[in-house]
């Protein structure tokens, strides 16, 4: 009895130490995802923005400029007319106009939601994504993001309600699409792909699934899509991105060299022997005499 107490004692604080050990390991891993995909996502781009200054978020400030336009133009009975005339897209409307309207569209928000959150969220993302992936690959995106979900939420009023849960009924053609809020959701998602920020995948991609479960809408269908959107794009990014060799220092290529050649680095030229001025050759060999001849050229008997 005192034995098995004591072997159960003695297992006790084994097993506390193996905790700790698991806790500890488990705690650096936090902390090392957190400095990478920090230094991933906020350094890098702070370091961009310092070396090209205010010049690397132009989209950021037009993004948020007509967001804000759009808001305060459709305070007015006039203006909001003339803005979801311009940029309101819904699924019944031709296809050729929601295609021209989907470009403006990224600046209209949504009238039931703080414009000034999603300003907020705007402006950081088309910041980070500029500043990160470029001018060129930023619009792109915020642009093929949205078009997925317009073009997405088409397919799923046609398949109808009620098959395999994708099916939207009709009555959803005449509501409006998200607006801007699928090209933050997709850029944020394309980031934390390509940067390797699974934390910040986990918020953007798990607030929208979250959002689709607790609130079924519209809105949260076209977040969904452009999340899987983004991923895709991303994954075809990494996959067609070729892989060079990292280019070495000069001292360590000369290293590499010499190693090959079996020199030593800083070695001066290889010595070359030369004969020197007024000296023969020496006779040759017997058996590379000519037969007849002595060692100086002499006839023999």
């Amino acid at each position: 009895m005192l034995q098995r107490y004591g072997v159960t004692a003695g297992r006790r604080p084994r097993d506390t130490g193996r905790g700790r050990d698991l806790a500890a390991r488990a705690a650096l891993f936090v902390v090392r995802t957190l400095r990478t995909e920090g230094h991933g996502i906020v350094v890098d781009p702070v370091r961009q923005l310092m070396r090209r200054g205010l010049s690397g978020l132009v989209l950021a400030f037009v993004a948020a400029f007509g967001v804000i336009f759009f808001h305060a133009l459709a305070q007015h009975p006039t203006g909001e007319t003339v803005v979801r005339l311009t940029g309101g897209v819904q699924a019944d409307l031709p296809l050729w106009l929601a295609l021209l309207r989907t470009p403006v569209s990224l600046y209209v928000p949504a009238l039931d939601l703080p414009v000034w959150a999603g300003i907020t969220q705007l402006f950081v993302a088309f910041a980070l994504a500029e500043l990160t992936l470029g001018r060129r690959r930023t619009l792109f995106l915020s642009y093929a993001t949205t078009l997925a979900g317009t073009l997405t939420v088409r397919v799923m009023i046609a398949i109808g309600p009620g098959r395999w849960g994708l099916g939207l009924p009709p009555e959803t053609a005449h509501v409006l699409d998200t607006g801007p809020s699928a090209a933050v959701v997709g850029l944020f998602t394309y980031l934390s792909v390509v940067r390797r920020a699974p934390v910040v995948f986990l918020l953007t991609g798990g607030s929208m699934v979250a959002e689709s479960v607790i609130k079924p809408n519209l809105a949260g269908r076209e977040h969904l899509i452009a999340v899987a959107a983004a991923i895709v794009l991303a994954l075809v990014h990494e996959r067609g991105r070729p892989r060079l060799r990292p280019r070495l220092p000069r001292r360590l290529r000369r290293t590499a060299s010499a190693a090959r050649t079996g020199r030593a680095v800083g070695a001066g030229p290889e010595p070359v022997l030369r004969r020197a001025e007024g000296t023969r050759p020496a006779p040759a060999s017997g058996a590379d005499q000519v037969p007849g001849r002595g060692a100086a050229g002499t006839p023999t008997n």
